[in-house]
């Protein structure tokens, strides 16, 4: 009897070793729900953890209920580019079902490989740019000082961090103040506020809103908007996302204080030269 209960932990034991051990089950918690209590109306998305004996023709899942591993064929879905990432032992997947064949993969993704900071860059414009006739614009560029390019046409990275617990953050954000910001001669692009993200058959939604600050630093939002993309692509160190706008490629930044350094150089130079000149 003792030598059975001895062999039963034993294989308990392998089998969580071989898939990396249950780390992702209780990852994305929040607020005391499961995973499965978060889960989008409507998605299909089998979730669990990567375990021993995936390849390019195999996934092998641990499901997030516990039971045992199931193997799916994902050899369509790679010859169609529908496995996105690069799966290890061990990581958060998420595996989207053939509707005819419940042991085939149309779609598979590494959602450990895509959290992480992700972000494209974004040029300003001159203030009321759009506005002028296209002639008018080209003769600014054209007799725009060096030095006014130098100072205020800094590209800026933009972006958002996918984080645990389906947490999403905004990336870019660089602070001005309202004064200086309203006297330069460029604008840049709004930069959304996101709050979360979620899995929905396969694809990406990211959530934003409109948010309201407090006098006592409360934040509160409104206008929440689900924006659903397809992956195209996700590697190591790129992300390719498609929206009802169009196509987008992000690099992944692996520390929030290294984007948009230059950026914020300028804007507390500028701040600087600011304070100056009102002290005179």
């Amino acid at each position: 009897m003792k030598i059975k209960f001895a062999f039963t932990i034993l294989s308990a034991t392998v089998m969580m070793i071989a898939c990396g051990g249950n780390k992702e089950q209780k990852t994305d918690l929040k607020h005391g729900q499961t995973n499965e209590e978060m889960r989008l109306k409507g998605d299909e998305t089998v979730y669990g953890l990567a375990c021993e004996g995936c390849n390019d023709s195999v996934v092998v899942l641990l499901p997030n209920d516990g039971s045992d591993p199931v193997r799916y064929d994902i050899i369509d879905a790679h010859r169609n580019h529908k496995v996105q990432g690069d799966i290890k032992i061990g990581d958060w997947i998420g595996v989207v079902l053939n509707k005819d064949d419940k042991k085939v993969a149309d779609l598979v993704v590494d959602l450990d490989q895509l959290k992480g900071i992700w972000c494209y860059i974004v040029m300003p414009k001159m203030r009321d740019y759009d506005n002028l006739p296209e002639r008018v614009q080209r003769r600014i560029e054209r007799n725009m000082p060096d030095s006014v390019k130098a100072t205020y046409m800094i590209p800026r990275e933009y972006g958002f961090w996918l984080q645990r617990h389906w947490s999403c953050q905004s990336v870019g954000y660089v602070p001005e103040q309202s004064s200086l910001e309203d006297q330069s001669p460029v604008v840049y692009p709004k930069l959304g506020y996101f709050t979360s993200w979620r899995i929905w058959n396969g694809k990406l939604i990211v959530v934003s809103a409109t948010p309201h600050y407090g006098k006592d630093n409360t934040i509160t939002t409104t206008d929440e908007f689900n924006d659903t993309c397809d992956i195209d692509y996700l590697g190591a160190d790129s992300l390719v996302l498609t929206d009802r706008w169009g196509t987008r490629s992000y690099y992944r930044k692996n520390d929030i204080r290294d984007v948009n350094v230059k950026a914020r150089q300028i804007a507390e130079k500028l701040k600087k030269e600011a304070l100056q000149k009102a002290k005179e």
